[in-house]
């Protein structure tokens, strides 16, 4: 009920009143039964925009954390995130990723719609990321469709390391569904994960008109990382550079004549 209560009076109508958001393909979702939104990532407020659009509840994962902090911020924690259609992710497994995929797995066995985001994390340049195979995976296993969604405008309202923006009008397109019933009983392969992957991807390449970059994310972001820091360096050293030479002595070349003994 929270979530609902969020959606349609709490923080829906502002963002519908203040943003304006558009929608595009909702046809493509059904009105019953599992799908899969697999969802590039543009900024943190993709997960209230996407959801926004549609009458059905869209569930996402979360650290684990969101919803075992202790006190009163962490029940208050636990019920927003909870009540904002997200769930926690598994850790019974081996990995993160397989905790995902166990929650997932559940969340569509329950006819739900689950939200996924193949590049793992957020552009840092509004481009687009190479996916990664887990939303293959979970298609495979489920065998359950996997529709394209496409945030446009996100990354104006909320920019990457900023809190807001601007205010624009977000666009939120919803491809045709992806059945992969051909590939059933390989999803250990990870040569079919990786093409079913980079299928979904183009999709989304397509409906988003984002550039594509066939690098992961996480690393493309490192990278960056590593040349600010790098240019930080330079300019660091320059500047100092440039200060020593205006502190330096004058020198005219000119040496005093010695007294003769």
């Amino acid at each position: 009920m929270f979530y609902w209560f969020l959606k349609w009076i709490a923080i829906g109508p502002l963002l519908r009143v203040v943003f304006r958001p558009q929608t595009e393909g909702v046809e493509n979702i059904p009105s019953e039964g599992p799908a899969i939104l697999a969802s590039n990532h543009l900024s943190y407020v993709d997960w209230l925009f996407m959801p926004l659009t549609l009458p059905r509840r869209v569930t996402f994962v979360a650290k684990a954390e969101y919803f075992t902090a202790p006190g009163i911020k962490g029940w208050f924690q636990k019920l927003f995130f909870s009540g904002a259609g997200q769930v926690p992710i598994d850790r019974s497994g081996a990995s993160a990723a397989e905790g995902a995929l166990s929650s997932a797995k559940r969340v569509l066995a329950e006819g739900d719609l689950f939200g996924i985001y193949p590049e793992g994390t957020r552009s840092h340049d509004g481009r687009l990321y190479r996916g990664k195979t887990g939303v293959a995976r979970l298609a495979l296993e489920t065998g359950v469709p996997v529709i394209p969604v496409a945030v446009v405008g996100t990354d104006v309202v909320a920019p990457p390391g900023k809190t807001f923006g601007s205010i624009t009008r977000p666009v939120v397109r919803f491809g045709k569904p992806l059945n992969f019933d051909r590939y059933e009983g390989l999803e250990n392969d990870r040569y079919i994960l990786r093409s079913i992957t980079d299928e979904i991807m183009y999709e989304i390449m397509r409906l988003s008109g984002q550039e594509y970059v066939d690098m992961y994310a996480t690393r493309a972001k490192d990278e960056h990382k590593k040349a600010e820091t790098a240019l930080k360096a330079t300019e660091r050293a320059a500047a100092a550079a440039a200060t020593a030479a205006e502190q330096a002595p004058v020198v005219t070349g000119d040496e005093p004549e010695s007294k003769a003994s």
